[in-house]
């Protein structure tokens, strides 16, 4: 019983030197992995062997000679240096064939410089906000429908210089060319009906959008221009504007917002501000939106609905894409000289160990 405890002991003592030996290996690689890339992962393959290596040095079979003498110092407190040293030696060497295997591996540090150049695009999105807007048609209305989508369309467009054109009977620049897209839908946020004089005038609309893209640089200028009804006011006929937008090179995308036949639009207004409702035949001048997109090497859409709507302007998306040119220098840095020198630092220490610490032993 006692030389089986004995044996208990001893492959305890060995057990706890190459865990310990493990926790500095595998330390170390948790560390290479997080930090760095290895140009030869295969490598850590090997660590399969070392592991099998190391229950080997735990479970393999005792000498029971050596067994005999080790048995004489069993109970001293502490230890013998010859029960505790070839322990430590075994630590040393299990770590430095672990860090053997990081060097190995050829951990390498990478750094990279990019040169991003872009093409952007200015796009204005001039919106009508005339009381024909508010028919509920959308949920719940027209107006409130094209800002939502209008706001997603912004955000979905990071890199590119957005404005904001508002008509009813006039026009005016409710946002100017700004990459502070922020403020960009906080304009849409806060757009309503009644901030002119009544009516529609799309040509006023057109002409105010493409006066703000008269002077920008951009290789690609856009408007959107949404409607729901007719030209009817302003000084400026629609397709006067268009013409202006060609010669300046200026895209339009038309959309038309509303359902095919009647629906519920505003028809008066009561003394308090608010409308009365009534079913109102819809009537969009979709031939001269389709001149205008025409005209400009745009195009017209018919959204019939917030779902049709945000089709529209996930269209116009893809067919407006910023274009960038990457210039990307990639440097590499090789890490493993300082485990190489860890790797020596152990075998040194092994060796020293070995043939200098242990050869005094008595």
């Amino acid at each position: 019983m006692d030389k089986l405890g004995a044996l208990g002991r001893a492959r305890l003592r060995q057990g706890l030197a190459q865990a310990l030996a493990w926790v500095l290996v595998l330390s170390a690689l948790s560390a290479v992995q997080a930090t760095f890339e290895c140009a030869r992962p295969q490598a850590l393959v090997l660590f399969a062997v070392l592991g099998a290596w190391s229950l080997w040095k735990v479970f393999r079979p005792i000498e029971w000679p050596t067994f005999r003498i080790n048995l004489q110092h069993l109970n001293l407190t502490p230890p013998r240096r010859d029960q505790w040293m070839p322990l430590l030696q075994d630590v040393v060497r299990t770590a430095g064939m672990g860090f053997a295997i990081l060097v190995m591996a050829q951990p390498q540090s990478s750094s990279s410089i990019e040169n991003m150049t872009r093409e952007g695009i200015d796009i204005v999105m001039a919106m009508d906000v005339s009381a024909s807007m508010l028919s509920k048609d959308f949920k719940p209305n027209r107006l409130e429908a094209a800002k939502e989508v209008a706001q997603d369309f912004v955000a979905d467009r990071p890199f590119d210089r957005v404005g904001v054109v508002v008509y009813e009977g006039e026009s005016f620049t409710r946002v100017p060319l700004t990459t502070d897209h922020r403020v960009v839908l906080d304009g849409l946020e806060g757009l309503e009906t009644g901030m002119v004089e009544g009516g529609t005038a799309i040509g006023m609309g057109l002409a105010t959008a493409v006066n703000r893209l008269r002077k920008s640089e951009a290789k690609s200028k856009v408007v959107i221009l949404i409607t729901d009804g007719e030209n009817n006011k302003g000084q400026i006929e629609p397709m006067d504007a268009a013409q202006l937008a060609a010669l300046e090179s200026i895209r339009v995308y038309t959309v038309g917002v509303g359902t095919v036949g009647k629906a519920k639009s505003p028809v008066r207004m009561r003394p308090d501000g608010s409308f009365i409702y009534d079913w109102v035949e819809v009537n969009i001048d979709e031939e001269t939106l389709q001149r205008i997109a025409e005209e400009t090497g745009g195009r017209y859409f018919r959204a019939t609905s917030g779902a049709k709507l945000k089709e529209v302007y996930e269209e116009i998306d893809t067919l407006e894409k910023t274009r960038f040119n990457v210039f990307r220098y990639n440097k590499r840095t090789e890490e493993f000289p300082i485990l190489g020198w860890l790797t020596l630092a152990f075998f040194g220490f092994e060796a020293i160990l070995r043939h200098i610490l242990f050869r005094s032993l008595p």
